[in-house]
C-alpha cells in the first residue's frame, strides 16, 4: 500500500482555522454544544475548538458520538451508535463534526438521533465532503475540503484502525506489485 499526501498538515491547519473564524463569526454570542463524530472527527474537532476566541470557546459545551459503519476500506452500509450523550441539548444550538461525509448515512443516522432531543438547531461541519458517493442527501454547513471518490486517512480518518495520527491527509493508493 502506498500513500499518497492530499493535504499537507499546514494546509490542513489553514483550514482549520478558516473554519473557526468562520464559526466565531457566526455564532459570536451563542452557547453553542459541539458533538463530534467518534473516531474520525476527534483531531479535527479538538482543533476546531482551541482555534475558536476565547469568549465563545468559554461558552461551548462538547460530547462525542460513536458512529460504526466501515470495514477495511468499504462502508458496511449499517449505522450503529453506540455511545449516548451525556450534555444535554434540548432547546440548544449543536454543531455536529465530522472528519468526513461519504455516504451521508452516518451523519444522517446522527442528525435524526440528536433530532429525537428537541435542539433549536443543528448545522454541521467536516474536514472533507465527498459529494460523489452521496446516498443520502445532508445538510453541510461548513466544509473544509471537497474530494474526488478517494479513500483517505489520517487526521482521524483511518484504515482498520491505522494513520488516524497522521497530521496530513492522505490517499490510500495500491501498489503496483498488490496489483498484481
Amino acid at each position: 500500500m502506498v500513500l499518497r499526501e492530499l493535504f499537507s498538515a499546514t494546509q490542513v491547519h489553514e483550514r482549520v482555522e478558516q473554519l473557526a473564524g468562520q464559526l466565531a463569526d457566526d455564532f459570536a454570542e451563542a452557547a453553542l454544544v459541539v458533538i463530534g463524530i467518534l473516531n474520525g472527527a476527534a483531531p479535527f474537532m479538538m482543533d476546531l475548538l482551541r482555534l475558536l476566541p476565547t469568549n465563545l470557546a468559554s461558552q461551548v459545551q462538547y460530547d462525542f458520538v460513536v458512529a460504526t459503519s466501515y470495514c477495511g476500506t468499504e462502508s458496511g452500509g449499517t449505522v450503529e451508535l453506540s455511545r449516548e450523550l451525556s450534555v444535554d441539548i434540548t432547546s440548544r444550538l449543536v454543531l455536529v463534526v465530522d472528519g468526513i461525509v461519504d455516504s451521508g448515512r452516518t451523519l444522517d443516522t446522527v442528525l435524526a438521533a440528536l433530532q429525537k432531543r428537541a435542539p433549536a438547531q443543528i448545522r454541521t461541519c467536516t474536514l472533507l465532503d465527498k459529494p460523489s458517493r452521496r446516498q443520502v442527501a445532508v445538510p453541510i454547513d461548513y466544509r473544509g475540503f471537497e474530494i474526488d471518490d478517494l479513500f483517505v486517512v489520517g487526521y482521524g480518518m483511518d484504515l482498520d484502525g491505522a494513520f488516524r495520527g497522521l497530521r496530513h491527509v492522505a490517499v490510500v493508493e495500491s501498489s503496483s506489485e498488490e496489483d498484481e
